[in-house]
């Protein structure tokens, strides 16, 4: 109730000074988004701060600490749109394909969807670079939206070889993108031609990790087996201790 008291009707949106109510963002989520990307194409990363994104976007301070708690979670929030993007459009119509052309669509509908976006993205990936802790930051939200594509496409991403498949398609997929920024062509042949490189390679590697994992999991079944029938050393010398006091105060 205080907070009604100090800001008004909550669901009226801010007042004007002529007492007309102004208009709000419709979705002030998706303005800051748009407002760090269209920023990102025209600025140093690190010259960008939350205010000139929050002005930007038509958006208050509070609104966007509401949202976001740093720019790099308005990235984040970025990445998760185009999940959805990518994920709505997905459909049946690759079931019966092999495995690399339905993850070779999936990726390409991605791609779509990040196009408006280009320029933007290019200059974030160039910040990326320069910066360590940055990169890491990215590779764990690349890695999660790569999570779904390769569900979106029906392939495994759990275990030892999905979490393989994931660090791997990962690094594959800014490699893809670095080309993609420089290709102008409208059809993206340079594009196209690297990512099917990628998958093929991927591929490669993934197999080979299929199958060591096939080999080495019996040896890691039959080391936990033997882990769990074998008592501790601590619990066998306690047990000894115990024995050793038993006998001593029956004598």
């Amino acid at each position: 109730m205080a907070d009604e008291h100090l800001t008004g009707n909550p669901g009226a949106g801010p007042q004007s000074d002529s007492g007309d109510i102004a208009t709000a963002p419709k979705d002030p989520r998706n303005a800051i988004i748009d407002a760090l990307l269209e920023l990102a194409g025209e600025r140093n990363w690190d010259d960008i701060t939350i205010s000139d994104v929050a002005a930007r976007a038509n958006v208050s301070l509070a609104t966007f600490r509401d949202f976001f708690p740093s720019k790099g979670a308005v990235l984040a929030g970025f990445s998760r749109r185009i999940d959805h993007i990518v994920l709505d459009a997905a459909g049946d119509d690759l079931a019966g394909e092999p495995v690399k052309e339905r993850l070779f669509d999936v990726l390409m509908r991605r791609l779509d969807a990040l196009t408006p976006y280009k320029l933007g993205l290019e200059a974030i990936s160039d910040w990326t670079r320069r910066d360590p802790l940055a990169a890491s930051a990215i590779n764990r939200v690349v890695i999660n939206s790569m999570r779904f594509m390769l569900e979106a496409a029906g392939i495994e991403s759990e275990g030892p070889v999905g979490a393989f498949k994931l660090q791997g398609l990962a690094l594959a997929w800014m490699r893809v993108l670095r080309v993609w920024f420089r290709d102008d062509d409208p059809g993206i042949a340079a594009t196209m031609a690297a990512l099917d490189r990628e998958l093929t390679r991927g591929g490669g590697f993934v197999a080979r990790a299929e199958d060591l994992n096939r080999l080495v999991s019996p040896l890691f079944s039959l080391t936990r087996s033997l882990s769990e029938r074998r008592p501790s050393r601590g619990k066998s010398r306690r047990d000894g201790q115990s024995e050793s006091k038993d006998e001593t105060a029956a004598s």
